[in-house]
């Protein structure tokens, strides 16, 4: 029977998204019981293309890129794949009509990290962080909206801007890493070996300008069964933020930055009581 094939894809996603990211599976499970699946399932599908670039060091990272965007095809034109990552990703792609645009755009993205190593332009790099992070935004709008193509319309921006920033904060917390280990600076002219403070806030406040964006003309107009996640999700990122912003340029990369249990719980605890006065 393949609704227990299914059902066992989906657990995969979600034991991969509490196993790479724990502040994710948190904001995910702050969603409606009746979505919570399908985010997971973009979440798998995702962790695993960029485990792939970033960290499988010592395989074919092309190869195994090209089989894995080879199967996905297969997949999503057969409706199953024995890869139970797949196999509930194109359950969710199929479900809510994601445009498979988003998922190259994605993939192409993921190609670049194989050998690109700088961005040089602006162009460039808001390609890169539209496939990378910006199409993840709105594949989980595709979800939060559930057909409702006006809904989408609406906040379409505002889920890029949170995505743009959401994927900026990781670059500044992964300088060290991405710098040193993987030979990448993903700024546009920005020497990252010399990062000064004038370079670091005008990154910093365009990350801040694309979460006030996000916030006010997306986040608060969310359907009720996402609102309270990704506000949850929203303000683990600003807080990262506030502790990246507090580092001196010249020791961020000698600075890894992480939010501890006990402050998760507390953000926890006040976006909640927000939400349920409609604070938000």
């Amino acid at each position: 029977m393949k609704e227990l094939f299914d059902n066992v894809s989906n657990d995969c996603s979600k034991l991969v998204t509490k196993s790479y990211s724990t502040s994710f599976s948190l904001a995910v499970n702050m969603l409606s019981p009746k979505i919570r699946a399908d985010i997971y399932n973009i979440y798998g599908f995702v962790r695993f293309a960029d485990e792939i670039v970033d960290t499988f060091h010592n395989y074919n990272k092309e190869e195994l890129l090209s089989h894995f965007e080879r199967d996905y095809h297969l997949s999503k034109a057969q409706g199953i794949s024995l890869n139970p990552i797949l196999n509930s990703f194109q359950q969710t792609v199929n479900r809510y009509n994601i445009p498979e645009d988003m998922v190259q755009a994605f993939l192409k993205s993921m190609k670049a990290d194989l050998h690109k190593t700088e961005y040089q332009t602006k162009e460039e790099y808001d390609e890169y962080i539209y496939g990378s992070a910006d199409v993840v935004g709105l594949m989980c709008l595709k979800v939060f909206v559930d057909g409702d193509e006006n809904k989408y319309n609406e906040l379409k921006d505002a889920a890029m801007r949170l995505g743009s920033a959401f994927q900026k904060v990781n670059f500044l917390r992964d300088l060290k890493d991405d710098f040193e280990l993987l030979n990448r600076s993903y700024f546009p002219n920005v020497d990252l070996g010399q990062l000064n403070a004038i370079s670091k806030q005008l990154i910093i406040d365009e990350i801040e300008a694309d979460f006030d964006y996000a916030y006010t003309h997306g986040i608060l107009k969310l359907p009720v069964e996402a609102k309270f996640g990704v506000y949850m999700a929203y303000r683990y990122y600003r807080r990262l933020l506030k502790k990246l912003k507090a580092v001196p340029s010249e020791k961020i990369m000698d600075t890894r930055i992480r939010i501890s249990d006990p402050m998760k719980i507390n953000l926890l605890a006040r976006s909640y009581v927000k939400y349920k006065l409609n604070i938000i």
